[in-house]
C-alpha cells in the first residue's frame, strides 16, 4: 500500500497533491503546534497553491525525495497550508518573510517556533546549492542547528518580526479631508509608470492591475484627462492581444514574465478573470470598443465553460501545467496548425495573424497572439476584412475543437466564496449590460449556492468542496459576496439580494470592525488566534477586503439610507488616505471607493404598476448600456414592500406606465414615463468624456 500523510484527509487540491509525500505533513491547527512543543522541535511551514508551477517544481525535486523528507522529518514538525484557503495565514507570515529577505513568493517556505512565531524563512529552495540560492538540505541542517544551539538568537528575531507585523494594529484613520487632490495625485503617479509602448505599469514581469486600470477609466470619466484615455487603451488592447489571453478559449492568464504580454505564466485564476471580465466591460460601455465586448464574453464564457461546478460554484484556479510541461497545453506549432486545418486560407491566415510566420516564440512552439493589426493581415493577404474575419472564426473554431482534445490542464475545483462574489458581480453587470440571459441564469444559481452550501447558522464559510464547506470567511468573504449580491439586484431588481447583501454586511461590522482602530481586521472576532491580527491595506491581485467593504458600505448607505454604513466607510478611507495617492498601484480599489464617495453618485428609483412589467426594460437598457461607475439602482412594482429602500419610498407609477427617477443624493428629477426623456437626462447628468 502506498505511504499516505495526514493530507490525504483533507479537501483542499493543494494539500491532496501532497498527500503522498514521504513528508510527516500536518495541516494547519492545533495537533501540529501541540506535536512540535512535545517533541521541542520547530515547525516548517510550506505554503503555496495548486496551480503554482514552482510549488510543484519544488514538491517533485524535495518533497518527493526520500532523503530530505527524511531530514524534514526528523528536525521538524512539516505543516502544508493552501495559501487560498488560509489567507490570514499566508499574510502573516509572507509579510515575515519580505521582511527578511526584502522579497517573497510561493512556494514560501518558513521556519516557526513552536508558538507559531517566524525567525527564518523563504521561498523556493533547489535541492542543492544553486545559482548563488543554498540547497535545501543545507537550511535544513543550519536552521535545525541554530534551534539546538542558538535558540534564544532565534526567540529574540522571531518577536521582533511580530512586534513588526503587529504595528497594522496601530494605524488609525487620518484626519485629513478627503478630496480629489487625491485622486489628481494618483494619476500623476500612475502616469509616472506607464509603459508608453506596451501598455500596464514597469516593466518585466507584468501583472494586469484590473483594480488600477478601472481607477484609469474612473479618471478619465472624471476628468476627461487625454492621458488616461491613453494609458486605459494602450493597455487593455496590448493585454488582448497578448500571450497572457488565451486566443482560442477566452481567459487570462496570470501575468507575463516579458513587458510585452507574449510570455505568461500559464495559470488561470478566478479572481483575475472577474475582474478583467468587468474592466472589459465598463471599457466597452465608456469607449465603444467592439474588441473590449468580445473580450469580455469570451472571459466569461470560458468561466461558465471550464470553471463551474454543476451546482452553480466556480472553482478557483486552472493549472499552469499539463502533462507535466507548463503550458503545454496552450502551444502550437506552425506544423501543427497545417495540419489540424490543411492548405487552406483559413490556415494561411492563422499563421499570419496569431504571429506563427514569424517564427517560434517559446520554447521552439508558438504562444498564440495578435502582433499586427486585422487591417495589416488583410492588406498583405488580399482578403477583405470581412473576408478575413469569417476566416479567423473558423480557424479559430476549428483550432479550439482540436485542442480540446488535448490533455487539461489540472484545475483545482475548491470554491472560495471571496472568489465567487468578485465574479457573481462581473456576470451580473455583464447580463444587464450585454443582454444575456445566460448570464443572469448562472449568477442567480452561483449567489444560491453561496448563500445555501456556504453558511452554518448565518456565519459564512470560506471554502467548499466535494460538499462540504469550511473555514470562518474573512472579511474579503463577506465584502466581494455582499459586493456581488448588491450588483445582482442592480440586475434583476429582486429585493431578496438586496437584504441578503445588507444582512452580510451587519454581520461584517459586527465581525470585523474595530472601533480602536477606526477599521477593518481581516479576521472575525471568532477567529483563532494567531501570532498577530493583520489588516491587510494593500490591493494587490485580489482587492483588499477593506477596501470592498468601503465601496459595499457606500453603495449599501444610498440603497439603504443608513448612516452608519457612510461613516463606517470613510473612516475605513480615512485609514489609507495618506498612502494612496502616493502608491497608487497598491490602492486601486480604494482610489475608486475613494472616487465614489467624492461623487456625484447616479440614484436611479425604477416604478412599474402592479399589473404589468411593460416598459420596465427600456429603461433599464437605457441605463446599462452606458458607463455609469458611480450608479445604484432601485427597483419595484407600485405598493410594493419599500421600507428600507428610501429610493423607492413615495414613487408612483405614473399615468400606469412604468416611471424612472434620477436622483442625487435623494434630491430627485422630474419622473418620467418616456425612455428618450430618461436617456436626455442621464446624458445631462453624466456626460462622457
Amino acid at each position: 500500500m502506498a505511504y499516505e500523510n495526514r493530507l490525504a484527509k483533507e479537501t483542499s487540491p493543494y494539500l491532496l497533491q501532497h498527500k503522498d509525500n514521504p513528508v510527516d505533513w500536518y495541516p494547519w491547527g492545533g495537533e501540529a503546534f501541540a506535536k512540535a512543543k512535545e517533541a521541542d522541535k520547530p515547525i516548517l511551514l510550506s505554503v503555496g497553491y495548486s496551480a503554482c508551477h514552482w510549488c510543484h517544481v519544488m514538491e517533485h525535486e524535495s518533497f518527493e525525495n526520500p532523503e530530505i523528507a527524511r531530514l524534514m522529518n526528523e528536525w521538524f514538525v512539516n505543516i502544508k497550508v493552501d495559501r487560498e484557503e488560509r489567507p490570514d495565514v499566508d499574510q502573516i507570515y509572507m509579510q515575515a518573510v519580505q521582511a527578511m529577505t526584502g522579497h517573497g513568493g510561493w512556494p514560501m517556505t518558513v521556519f516557526l517556533t513552536p508558538d507559531g512565531v517566524p525567525f527564518y524563512g523563504g521561498t523556493y529552495f533547489p535541492p542543492e546549492d544553486r545559482h548563488a540560492i543554498p540547497g535545501f538540505p543545507r537550511v535544513l541542517k543550519a536552521i535545525a542547528d541554530i534551534y539546538r544551539n542558538r535558540r534564544s538568537e532565534a526567540l529574540e528575531a522571531g518577536q521582533q518580526l511580530v512586534e513588526q507585523l503587529r504595528q497594522g494594529e496601530r494605524i488609525r484613520a487620518s484626519g485629513d479631508l478627503l478630496t480629489e487632490t487625491i485622486l489628481h495625485w494618483a494619476g500623476l503617479a500612475l502616469g509616472s509608470e506607464f509603459d508608453e509602448q506596451h501598455g500596464g505599469l514597469g516593466h518585466a514581469p507584468k501583472f494586469p492591475q484590473p483594480m488600477t486600470q478601472d481607477f484609469v477609466l474612473r479618471y478619465w470619466r472624471r476628468t476627461g484627462n487625454s492621458r488616461a484615455s491613453e494609458m486605459l487603451r494602450v493597455t487593455l488592447t496590448s493585454m488582448a492581444r497578448g500571450g497572457i489571453y488565451d486566443q482560442l478559449g477566452g481567459g487570462f492568464h496570470r501575468y507575463s514574465v516579458d513587458r510585452v504580454w507574449l510570455v505568461p505564466h500559464f495559470e488561470k485564476m478566478l479572481y483575475d478573470n472577474s475582474q478583467l471580465a468587468r474592466l472589459y466591460l465598463d471599457a466597452w460601455l465608456a469607449t465603444g470598443e467592439t474588441e473590449y465586448r468580445r473580450i469580455t464574453e469570451e472571459t466569461l464564457d470560458y468561466v461558465l465553460r471550464e470553471m463551474t461546478h454543476p451546482e452553480g460554484g466556480f472553482y478557483s484556479t486552472q493549472d499552469a501545467d499539463s502533462e507535466g510541461e507548463e503550458g503545454k497545453f496552450f502551444l502550437w506549432t506552425r506544423e501543427e496548425i497545417r495540419a489540424t486545418l490543411g492548405e487552406t486560407d483559413e490556415a494561411r491566415v492563422a499563421c499570419r495573424y496569431w504571429g506563427l510566420d514569424d517564427g517560434p516564440n517559446f520554447e521552439g512552439r508558438n504562444i498564440l497572439f495578435v502582433p499586427r493589426e486585422a487591417s495589416q493581415v488583410a492588406e498583405e493577404l488580399g482578403l477583405s476584412p470581412a473576408t478575413l474575419s469569417d476566416l479567423l472564426a473558423k480557424a479559430r473554431l476549428r483550432l479550439f475543437e482540436v485542442r480540446e482534445r488535448r490533455i487539461k490542464p489540472g484545475r483545482d475545483e475548491k470554491i472560495l466564496a471571496g472568489w465567487n462574489g468578485m465574479m457573481l458581480r462581473a456576470l451580473a453587470e455583464a447580463a444587464r449590460s450585454l443582454g444575456r440571459a445566460d448570464y443572469e441564469q448562472a449568477a442567480v444559481r452561483n449567489a444560491e449556492f453561496l448563500l445555501n452550501a456556504m453558511q452554518r447558522e448565518g456565519r459564512l464559510l470560506r471554502s467548499w468542496k466535494d460538499g462540504e464547506a469550511k473555514l470562518l470567511g474573512y472579511l474579503e468573504d463577506y465584502a466581494m459576496l455582499a459586493d456581488g449580491l448588491i450588483a445582482l439586484y442592480g440586475a434583476t431588481l429582486d429585493r431578496q439580494w438586496l437584504d441578503e447583501a445588507r444582512r452580510l454586511t451587519e454581520e461584517m461590522l459586527r465581525l470585523f470592525w474595530d472601533d480602536g482602530v477606526e477599521g477593518f481586521f481581516d479576521t472575525g472576532r471568532d477567529h483563532e488566534a494567531l501570532v498577530a491580527r493583520l489588516r491587510n491595506l494593500f490591493d494587490n491581485a485580489v482587492p483588499s477586503g477593506g477596501s470592498v467593504a468601503a465601496d459595499v458600505l457606500l453603495r449599501l448607505a444610498l440603497l439603504t439610507g443608513d448612516d452608519r454604513f457612510q461613516k463606517r466607510a470613510v473612516d475605513a478611507i480615512r485609514t489609507v488616505a495618506p498612502l494612496i495617492g502616493r502608491y497608487a498601484s497598491g490602492f486601486g480599489r480604494w482610489l475608486s471607493a475613494l472616487d465614489f464617495h467624492l461623487g456625484p453618485s447616479l440614484e436611479v428609483a425604477l416604478v412599474w404598476p402592479a399589473t404589468s412589467q411593460a416598459g420596465r426594460q427600456l429603461f433599464l437598457n437605457e441605463l446599462f448600456r452606458r458607463y455609469l461607475p458611480n450608479l445604484v439602482v432601485a427597483g419595484g412594482a407600485e405598493g410594493g414592500e419599500t421600507e428600507g429602500i428610501p429610493l423607492l419610498e413615495g414613487k408612483r407609477a405614473l399615468e400606469g406606465k412604468a416611471t424612472a427617477y434620477l436622483c442625487e443624493r435623494y434630491a430627485c428629477q422630474a419622473p418620467t414615463t418616456d425612455p428618450a426623456a430618461f436617456a436626455a437626462q442621464l446624458d445631462a447628468r453624466s456626460p462622457p468624456p
